[in-house]
């Protein structure tokens, strides 16, 4: 077989003078010699006697036939994405800048964003990768397509003075309007204490002084009615954390949750990473009906509908995952609603995960937020797990820090395990709970400061919404607003949304799209407000340029298409 990369290489360099079409031809029928080949030389080594030399020269045989298809898969992807892009694009007329004669210059549409390169060359690292299990591949490629676009992000961020062309991200929900006070908190001498016990192994549900703290914590801000037990609170890193270990220890693989969309995209992907959980979208319409006397209202029928069709379709659901205050909607549970939908769960055998990581991003004190740590009495306390974490309201998500309270000891015992893997470095566990005490600090200097900079953030962003006439859900809670941008589909479908969102892409500014979400109807996105107001209005510019770049593209494509009638 060490003659076939010299007959591939000479192969390439034959194809290179040829067309497209004529170039994936010769390759498919180059690789249907070589898997002929390959099969015959099969056939001949089994009628061989020698069977040592055979186990022997098997395995390299079978490398160097992998190696060979590999590179012959990833030519014709390489070919594919060369020719492809004239075939696909649309065919529009040039239009005449001027339509009464002027100087006969043509213009074309602007640019639609062609998402094409990136599937190709999505495609050819998965067909590359030979060293993967089929799950790795699986993992590799979900990462890889919702992350991208943020790794992207992180290396070429703007900086007003260093990066001023660099990408803006307000499709990530950080909250970035706090990080002077939270440099001068966290700069401060009782911050900075070592001793051997933060240097060694800890108790694997985090240190006993931070889970103490936290429980103390959530009585006092969750208005719990009689203190939290430390002995229910689990510490891993991050709210994602814990949802992938509640995951795995309430459930077999190919069992379900109810997931009211839409819903956080990262719970899709940590679903996914250990066990194979399938979560079952309850959707939620935005147009008020009769049954919705506001958008994405979520009721009892439809979590009861959701669960009566996944029971058709043979599917074991083993809970219900809320998120109060909702992401990415902004809405506020009410404290009736949220006992409904317990007492949804409890009459079905469901568990409920709840997380309230968004608690302390309520900026209208006269909103009130209702934890469902604060009830009397849980309808079934055994099956409602509590998720909350300090990323959100305290922005600090670069500690990676969240938290479980569960009434379940075994609940809380299986998900502690996971701090053999996802626990959090004992400084870092310390700084935590110095910040957490420091209730002083807290409700005089940052939490009034913080709710006043969301409260200017948000105005000034919708503000610039109503300018643009971009209708929105007004909420008072979060960290984003969620908005709807239909007007601006043609037709309104995901893929004319993944183009615009591509649009957002091409001005150096990330959105979040609806359909991260599992959102029924195409043409919603997230922006996030909390940033400084230098980044936002800089952020604005760029989302105004681009919609009227969108706009006018619409406007041509129509008029392509309907010949100027």
């Amino acid at each position: 077989m060490s003659h076939q990369p010299n007959s591939l290489q000479m192969k390439g360099q034959d194809l290179k003078t040829q067309k497209p079409h004529s170039q994936v031809m010769e390759l498919i029928l180059h690789l249907r010699q070589i898997i002929d080949e390959y099969s015959r030389q099969l056939k001949i080594r089994h009628l061989q006697k020698d069977l040592e030399q055979e186990k022997q020269q098997h395995g390299q045989d079978i490398k160097d036939q992998e190696v060979i298809f590999v590179q012959l898969l990833g030519e014709v992807v390489n070919f594919l994405q060369a020719g492809a892009t004239s075939i696909l694009e649309p065919q529009l007329p040039r239009l005449s800048l001027d339509s009464r004669g002027g100087d006969g210059q043509q213009a074309q549409l602007p640019r639609k964003p062609d998402q094409l390169s990136d599937q190709l060359s999505d495609s050819k690292t998965a067909v590359l990768s030979c060293d993967l299990s089929n799950r790795g591949i699986d993992i590799s490629a979900s990462y890889k397509s919702s992350f991208k676009d943020f790794i992207a992000y992180i290396g070429d961020k703007y900086q007003e003075d260093k990066n001023a062309l660099g990408f803006i991200n307000l499709g990530l929900s950080e909250n970035k309007l706090c990080i002077d006070l939270l440099t001068e908190r966290l700069s401060q001498s009782d911050m900075n204490y070592i001793d051997d016990d933060l240097l060694q192994y800890p108790d694997w549900s985090g240190h006993a002084f931070l889970r103490k703290e936290v429980a103390q914590f959530l009585t006092h801000y969750c208005k719990a009615p009689e203190q939290l037990d430390p002995e229910n609170v689990v510490v891993l890193s991050g709210c994602c954390a814990i949802f992938s270990a509640l995951t795995l220890v309430l459930c077999n693989p190919g069992d379900a949750f109810l997931t009211v969309t839409p819903f956080y995209s990262g719970f899709t992907f940590t679903s996914s990473l250990y066990v194979n959980v399938e979560l079952i979208p309850v959707y939620l319409d935005s147009e008020i009906t009769g049954a919705n006397t506001q958008p994405f209202q979520l009721t009892v029928d439809k979590l009861e509908k959701a669960l009566l069709e996944a029971g058709f379709k043979g599917k074991k659901v083993r809970g219900l995952v809320l998120i109060n205050p909702n992401n990415p909607l902004g809405d506020i549970y009410s404290r009736d609603s949220l006992k409904e939908y317990l007492e949804f769960a409890k009459r079905n055998n469901l568990h409920v995960i709840i997380d309230e990581i968004y608690m302390g991003t309520v900026f209208d004190e006269s909103i009130p937020f209702h934890s469902v740590l604060s009830m009397e009495s849980l309808p079934d306390p055994n099956r409602t797990h509590v998720i909350w974490g300090t990323s959100k309201g305290f922005g600090i998500s670069g500690f990676r820090f969240g938290t479980l309270y569960t009434h379940n000891k075994e609940v809380a015992s299986a998900v502690g395990a996971f701090g053999f893997l996802h626990g959090i470095s004992g400084i870092t566990q310390h700084k935590l709970c110095r910040l957490l005490q420091d209730r002083e600090w807290i409700d005089n200097v940052y939490l009034p400061t913080n709710r006043s900079r969301m409260q200017e953030a948000h105005k000034y962003i919708t503000n610039m919404l109503k300018t643009l006439k971009i209708p929105f859900l007004n909420r008072d809670s979060g960290l984003y607003i969620w908005i709807n941008l239909k007007e601006y589909l043609d037709p309104c479908t995901f893929e004319e949304e993944q183009q615009l969102y591509r649009r957002f892409l091409d001005h150096k500014l990330l959105l979040a799209p609806g359909k991260a979400y599992k959102c029924k109807e195409p043409g919603w996105f997230r922006i996030t407000f909390a940033d400084k107001p230098q980044r936002l209005e800089v952020a604005m510019n760029r989302f105004s340029q681009a919609l009227s770049e969108q706009k006018q593209y619409l406007a041509e494509k129509h008029e392509a298409h309907t010949g100027g009638i």
